[in-house]
């Protein structure tokens, strides 16, 4: 999977590696050369005094190590630029895949899962890369170079080389076919503790108001505790990697001058053969060595790799059509046909055989006991889910033909849990319609009952709003994400239960406000209060996915007795309040 990510996200990057590969095989030539010199100086110059001699050799080192360093500067140069480019590349389309994910996909890996995804394990194969375009890409031309000229200088000793190598690879296999499912462990439970620090984090109120600080820090400590276990046997693994490629390179030191002053003495090899043999044989254990700090990355690498082609081969449930219509029929209208929707591997269905249809100019309320699927209905006319069976029309074209972009151009949603970016007023108001002036900002924050308290606020349309709208309340949260939808002018608007948190008052006067707002345009809410929906054109009533009533407020209290039972217990709770 790592190679196949690589391959994929690489190819642009082909010209560069090219380069990088010519430049760390110039530098490591260049290093292969300078040990050869060292053992010429020794033999002729220093072994029979020949001082000009010396100096010669002397100044050909000094310009051979100044061009090795120059290449090898401008290696890891564009080393860091194609390693950084890369994962800005894969990060971006991680980015991509995800907004194109539907509610599905996204509640099947999660938000933290998602968010480490693309932070931690981009990072982790980034890093990969970046270390092998500056380290690994020289190390073949330096060990099949050292080995060349190792037997070179002295063929004798060339089975310490064989004998080295092997142990070394052998050591290094081992330790790695331990650490991949280790790192694969600990990617996950760094999945873990993200889901639950952000859940602490954001129901800090939460655990507060009923003092469960004490529990919910248990919670995060085993999620830590296990976290921090990985890390451990990870870092034991890794602790063993570089001691023994050291005791390897040492030991074969040792041998290499135990067995090189014997030939010596026997006079079949001089003290530059040795210098030079051992300086070969450093390097090429060295270039091994580096290989190695690159291979304990790998298992780690591997792991995220797998966990971001996950991502990437996930192909989104809510797909644009392949010839996308642009144009509809009767602009405004909304019908549903018979409609079903399920989730994947769900026993029964979410909601089953909905038929409705509303036309501008009309208010459509939907009203049913929680988990009856009024949200769900809700995003498939947005398609934010498609249908399981049956059609979901707009403007007389099913929404899985049109351009997804004309769509939602047409559709202002209110979901259920407003949320407001963090910017200023007007840029959260500006999201849906750019181009919104401020008197048509103003104009919508006062027919959502919300212009006083924004102009209250230091700044106005300029005042801060912070991540998620958390600086402001919830009444005011809802007021602020309905200007966003007014704003936008649309054909349809989509109230999700997008009153809950307003008191009667304030209800009633939004309400109010909006009927001359929207009256060219087809109005569908979710609502708990009868109250609120009673004069609204129809009235779907469901129940457990259902539709068991259809009608007006005054048909259904005498035909539904689900209805009917709804009105009863909210107008029997008022008498009692």
């Amino acid at each position: 999977m790592l190679i196949r990510l690589l391959r994929t996200h690489l190819r642009p990057y082909r010209g560069m590696l090219g380069l990088i590969f010519g430049l760390q095989a110039v530098q490591a030539l260049a290093s292969l050369y300078l040990p050869n010199l060292n053992a010429k100086i020794i033999d002729n110059g220093v072994m029979r005094g020949n001082t000009p001699y010396i100096w010669h050799l002397g100044m050909i080192m000094v310009g051979v190590t100044v061009v090795q360093l120059i290449f090898a500067v401008a290696a890891v140069y564009y080393g860091a630029r194609t390693g950084m480019g890369f994962g800005r590349d894969l990060r971006g389309a991680i980015f991509h895949r995800v907004t194109g994910f539907s509610a599905q996909e996204v509640n099947t890996f999660g938000a933290p899962s998602l968010i480490t995804r693309i932070t931690n394990d981009v990072q982790q194969v980034q890093l990969l890369v970046v270390m092998s375009a500056t380290m690994v890409l020289a190390a073949p031309v330096t060990v099949v170079g050292g080995v060349v000229m190792a037997v070179n200088q002295t063929p004798g000793l060339s089975w310490l080389l064989a004998v080295s190598v092997s142990a070394l690879m052998c050591g290094l296999g081992l330790i790695i076919s331990r650490m991949v499912p280790t790192f694969r462990l600990m990617q996950e439970r760094i999945d873990r503790i993200n889901q639950v620090l952000r859940e602490q984090i954001s129901g800090m109120r939460v655990v507060r108001a009923f003092t469960r600080e004490p529990q919910e820090a248990v919670r995060f400590d085993g999620g830590n505790t296990l976290l921090t276990a990985s890390g451990l046997r990870a870092g034991r693994l890794m602790a063993l990697m570089f001691p023994m490629v050291l005791l390897v390179i040492n030991g074969s030191s040792v041998g290499v001058v135990w067995f090189g002053g014997d030939r010596i003495a026997q006079n079949t090899m001089t003290v530059g053969s040795l210098v030079a043999f051992l300086t070969y044989f450093t390097l090429i254990l060295t270039a091994v060595m580096q290989a190695t700090f690159v291979a304990f990355m790998a298992p780690r690498a591997a792991v995220s790799a797998e966990r971001i082609q996950e991502v990437l081969n996930t192909a989104p449930s809510v797909v644009p059509p392949e010839r996308p219509v642009r144009s509809m029929v009767s602009p405004g209208t909304l019908e549903l046909r018979d409609v079903s929707f399920g989730y994947p591997g769900a026993d029964q269905p979410v909601l089953s055989g909905i038929s409705l249809r509303s036309m501008p100019g009309e208010t459509t309320a939907i009203i049913g006991s929680t988990g009856s699927g009024k949200t769900s209905l809700i995003n498939l006319a947005a398609r934010l889910f498609d249908v399981t069976s049956g059609a979901v029309l707009l403007g007389g074209v099913d929404v899985r033909e049109l351009d997804p972009q004309v769509l939602w151009s047409r559709v202002g949603l209110v979901p259920q849990k407003p949320y407001l970016f963090s910017g200023t007023v007007a840029s959260n108001l500006r999201y849906g319609a750019p181009g919104a002036t401020e008197e048509e900002m103003w104009e919508a924050l006062r027919v959502a009952q919300a212009a006083e308290f924004v102009a209250a606020m230091p700044g106005g349309l300029e005042a801060s709003i912070t991540q998620g709208g958390s600086n402001v309340s919830g009444g005011q949260r809802q007021r602020l994400s309905i200007a966003r939808a007014l704003v936008r002018r649309p054909d349809v608007y989509l109230f999700d239960d997008s009153f809950s948190a307003l008191d009667l008052s304030t209800d009633a006067r939004l309400r109010a406000a909006l009927e001359p707002w929207t009256r060219a345009s087809t109005v569908v809410v979710v609502a708990q209060r009868v109250a609120s929906i009673r004069r609204a054109d129809r009235i779907l009533v469901l129940e457990d996915g259902h539709p068991v009533g259809l009608g007006t407020h005054d048909e259904l209290t005498r035909t539904c007795p689900t209805y009917q039972e709804i009105v009863e217990s909210q107008f029997r709770g008022e008498e009692v309040a």
